[in-house]
């Protein structure tokens, strides 16, 4: 490798940011360890591979697979000229992560396109997000399993909640969160797998939450999240992003490429002015087993 190639792989390498070069076939030719460190993936894994194998299932928040159509580093070639989008991809974990993509063409000496350059990091809000983390599990308030808030803080937050709507009318809505059919997944994987299950869903349900939102595990397979400022269209908006994103996350199960899918049901209710803690909870619970009922991977408000 020439000296000057050296020189520049190294600073790149020292990047927070996760980089890739491609060809114009989108073949995978540099990936540097902050793209390690984001997605999972080694170097050795991904180089020579092409992105649109659908290697991180890039996919928008209606769950458009991006690497099949509105790819942005195809964009980029075709158009020669950057492209910049927000998308969720998936890690080796197989939970969603929102990063910001840059994509940018690279031209040539004799002004072609020779291939592609994509920047992606995660956004501000899962900054956010992460050092919200880091002070909750400090206080214990974190699940071990998941890695996201407990049923004890998602109770205290719950209660905040409706202090805050008491006090100013600030409404918000929660939602109520159950895996499908868990059980048959610990039956026919074991209880390590489901329980990677159950930390793939967190992960994803948490990545793609609104910074100023909360989603906690609130026992065995069921989550909560509570989603301020909202209408009830928008709620119902917030929970389908949550039930596709979840539909199309997947878990590696062995180095055959054997994966492990899940679906969700949920049911949603909004704050009332009569609402204690214990009555918003019955509400959803009662639209979750609805949305059981009417044949799950579904949302019920």
């Amino acid at each position: 490798m020439p000296e000057q190639d050296s020189f520049y792989r190294d600073l790149l390498d020292h990047l927070s940011d996760g980089v890739y070069f491609t060809d114009t076939e989108r073949r995978i030719t540099y990936w540097n360890k902050a793209a390690e460190r984001l997605t999972g993936y080694t170097r050795e894994e991904v180089l020579g591979r092409s992105c649109r194998d659908n290697l991180l299932m890039h996919v928008d928040e209606h769950g458009r697979q991006l690497c099949l159509a509105g790819c942005p580093l195809s964009q980029a070639m075709e158009e020669r000229r950057p492209r910049e989008q927000e998308v969720f991809l998936r890690t080796k974990e197989g939970h969603r992560l929102p990063v910001l993509v840059k994509a940018a063409p690279i031209i040539g000496a004799g002004g072609e396109v020779t291939g592609a350059v994509e920047i992606f990091s995660s956004n501000s809000a899962r900054i956010q997000i992460l050092e919200r983390l880091a002070e909750m599990e400090r206080d214990a308030l974190i699940d071990t399993l998941t890695g996201i808030p407990n049923r004890r803080h998602m109770e205290m937050h719950l209660r905040s909640r409706l202090e805050e709507f008491r006090r100013h009318g600030w409404i918000f809505g929660i939602l109520f969160i159950d895996v499908d059919q868990f059980k048959s997944i610990n039956d026919r994987y074991g209880h390590g797998i489901g329980d990677k299950v159950l930390r793939m869903v967190g992960q994803t349900l948490n990545a793609s939450s609104r910074y100023f939102d909360y989603v906690g595990r609130w026992g065995g397979e069921e989550f909560m999240a509570v989603i301020v400022n909202v209408t009830a269209d928008r709620l119902a908006e917030i929970a389908e992003r949550f039930r596709v994103l979840v539909e199309r996350s997947a878990l590696p199960r062995n180095d055959q490429g054997d994966m492990v899918s899940v679906t969700i049901s949920l049911g949603g209710a909004e704050v009332r002015q009569e609402d204690t803690v214990e009555s918003i909870i019955e509400r959803a619970d009662r639209m979750l087993y609805r949305a059981k009922q009417s044949g799950r991977n579904r949302a019920c408000l």
